[in-house]
């Protein structure tokens, strides 16, 4: 198993740079697998290093789920507030090429619970230009 990368900004953006073509225009190649995950795994923990704590959930599958956002602890059973979105949706939303209501009113990505949008507030983690 790899070790777990945590979120340096210098790797974050090599990461999500590796990956902005494909973003800014979807009909490029998909990047490969290992690129793809290290970008969206990087801006989640960019967004759990940010936002610190565990009230909402954000899973990006199949690649990672984070916690982040402070507030009521969630430990058990389903998370009350979680954030859902496919890899290319959330790489949107982290760069801030998407905002999050133009990726919730296209029904790119899942909010439950009433502090789920709270993310909204520290996006994007990062900025591509």
């Amino acid at each position: 198993m790899a070790a777990r990368q945590k979120a340096d900004p210098a790797k974050t953006r090599q990461a999500v740079l590796a990956v902005a073509e494909w973003l800014r225009d979807e009909t490029r190649p998909t990047p490969d697998r290992d690129a793809l995950a290290t970008a969206v795994r990087l801006t989640a923990r960019t967004l759990a290093a940010v936002a610190p704590g565990a009230s909402v959930e954000v899973r990006i599958p199949p690649f990672v789920a984070v916690q982040c956002v402070a507030g009521p602890r969630h430990t058990r059973g389903t998370p009350p507030n979680v954030v859902e979105a496919d890899p290319r949706t959330w790489l949107l939303l982290a760069t801030g090429m998407v905002s999050l209501a133009q990726a919730k009113s296209a029904g790119a990505l899942t909010l439950s619970g009433s502090r789920a949008g709270e993310i909204d507030h520290w996006l994007p983690v990062i900025a591509v230009g």
